[in-house]
C-alpha cells in the first residue's frame, strides 16, 4: 500500500473538508436538533461531483473505489456523522446495481446517481431480519413477466428521499438465505409507500423510515443477478460498504478528539490549562493512537476491497469493528475531557458520542463482524 494520496484523492479530501467547514459545521447543530435532512450539504457535494466518486467514468462518475469513497466519508464525518450517512447510503443503495445490474440498469440509474439528481437506498433489514438475513419475510411472487412484492422493510436510511431502492425479498421460502432475490424498485411504483420518520439517538439529520410494499408489481427485468441469489448481492454490497462505515467512525472520532484537544488547551483549572495535566495528556494520546490505528485499518480494508484481495471480506469486517469501537471510546473520553461542558448540547462532543454508537450497529453489528472474522480464520486453518 502507498499511504501517499493521489492527486484525485487529495482533491476529494480537500473538497469534502471545504464543504464541511463552509456548510456542514455552521448548520450541524440545528440539523441535529430539528432533525432536518441536510439537502444543502448534499447539493453542494453533488455540485462538486462528489456523489459519483465510486461510479465509473462512463456513467459520469470519478471512477474511484471504496478507498476514495472512504476518504470523503471520513472527512465529512469529522463535521457530522449524520450528513456522512446520508451521503454514504447512496453508495450502499447503488452498489447492488453497480455490482450485479445489467447494462440497462446501469445506463438508467448510474448517471442520475453520479450527478446527485437521484439518491439511492438499500432495503434489507426487517423486524425479524437484521443480523439474520435469512429471516427476511418480504415476499416476491412471480406473476408472468413481473414479481409481486409484499412486506415491510425497517430502519432504511434515505427512505422517501431516494428515487431508487435495491430490495431483498423471498422468492423461495423453503431455502432461507438461499431463497432470497434482489430487485430494483423505483420510488413511484404503485403500492410502494413509506412509514413515519424514526426518532433516533444520533445521526438525527439523516432520514430513517420503513418501506411498505403492498402488491407492488416489479418487472422481472428489475431483478439483480439471478433468482435466489439475492443473499450474494447483499453480501457483496456490504463488503464494499463496510470500510465506509469504518471511515465514518474514524471521522467522528477525529472530530471529537480535536474538540477535546482544543478545549484542553483553553480550559483553566488550578491556574493552568488542563492540557498540562498528565491524566488528560494520556487520554488525548490514547485518542490519537486509536484514530491513527483505525484509519490505517480502514484504508487497508478499502484497498483490499478495491483490489479483489481474497481477504477483503474479513479485512472490511475488521475495519468496521475496530474503527467503530474506537469511535465509541474516543467520543466518550472526549466528553470526559470536556467535563460538564462536554455534556451540554451547545458543545459538539455529546453529538459525536451519540453519532458514534450507530457505527457499532448498522451494516452488520460488531458481534456479527467478529463471527465473519473468526469463521474466515477457522476456514483457512482447517484447509
Amino acid at each position: 500500500m502507498n499511504f501517499t494520496f493521489t492527486e484525485m484523492q487529495e482533491m476529494i479530501r480537500d473538497t469534502a473538508r471545504e464543504i464541511g467547514e463552509d456548510i456542514i459545521k455552521p448548520n450541524r447543530a440545528r440539523w441535529d436538533e430539528e432533525e432536518v435532512y441536510p439537502s444543502e450539504a448534499l447539493e453542494a457535494l453533488a455540485q462538486a461531483d462528489m456523489m459519483g466518486i465510486y461510479i465509473p467514468e462512463e456513467f459520469g462518475g470519478m471512477g474511484g473505489g471504496a478507498l476514495e469513497l472512504s476518504i470523503a466519508v471520513e472527512e465529512i464525518s469529522k463535521y457530522c456523522g449524520g450528513v456522512a450517512v446520508c451521503f454514504a447510503a447512496n453508495a450502499l443503495g447503488s452498489y447492488p446495481i453497480l455490482l450485479h445490474g445489467t447494462a440497462a440498469h446501469k445506463e438508467k440509474y448510474m448517471p442520475l446517481l453520479a450527478s446527485g439528481k437521484m439518491y439511492a437506498a438499500f432495503g434489507l433489514t426487517e423486524a425479524n431480519a437484521g443480523s439474520d438475513a435469512g429471516g427476511v419475510e418480504t415476499t416476491a411472487v412471480k406473476d408472468g413477466d413481473h414479481y409481486i412484492l409484499n412486506g415491510t422493510k425497517q430502519w432504511i436510511t434515505n427512505a422517501q428521499e431516494a428515487g431508487v431502492y435495491t430490495v431483498i425479498a423471498v422468492t423461495n421460502k423453503g431455502k432461507g438465505a438461499r431463497g432470497l432475490s434482489a430487485f430494483v424498485v423505483d420510488k413511484d411504483t404503485p403500492g410502494f409507500t413509506f412509514g413515519a420518520k424514526e426518532k433516533k439517538l444520533g445521526i438525527r439529520c439523516s432520514v430513517t423510515r420503513e418501506l411498505h410494499f403492498q402488491d407492488v408489481r416489479v418487472p422481472a427485468s428489475n431483478m439483480l443477478y439471478k433468482e435466489n441469489r439475492g443473499f450474494r448481492v447483499a453480501m457483496d454490497t456490504l463488503d464494499k460498504s463496510r470500510p465506509g462505515i469504518g471511515a465514518q467512525a474514524v471521522g467522528i472520532a477525529h472530530g471529537a478528539m480535536m474538540e477535546a484537544l482544543n478545549f484542553a488547551n483553553t480550559r483553566i483549572q488550578f491556574g493552568v490549562k488542563i492540557s498540562s495535566f498528565q491524566a488528560v495528556q494520556h487520554m488525548l494520546a490514547d485518542m490519537a493512537i486509536g484514530v491513527e490505528a483505525a484509519r490505517a485499518l480502514v484504508y487497508r480494508g478499502a484497498y483490499a476491497v478495491d483490489h479483489d484481495d481474497p481477504n477483503a471480506s474479513s479485512l472490511a469486517a475488521m475495519a468496521k469493528v475496530f474503527a467503530s469501537d474506537t469511535a465509541m471510546k474516543v467520543t466518550t473520553d472526549a466528553v470526559q475531557v470536556c467535563g460538564g461542558t462536554g455534556y451540554m448540547r451547545e458543545f459538539p462532543v455529546e453529538k459525536y458520542m451519540r453519532d458514534a454508537k450507530i457505527t457499532q450497529i448498522y451494516e452488520g453489528a460488531n458481534q456479527i463482524q467478529r463471527n465473519i472474522i473468526a469463521l474466515d480464520l477457522i476456514r483457512k486453518t482447517a484447509q
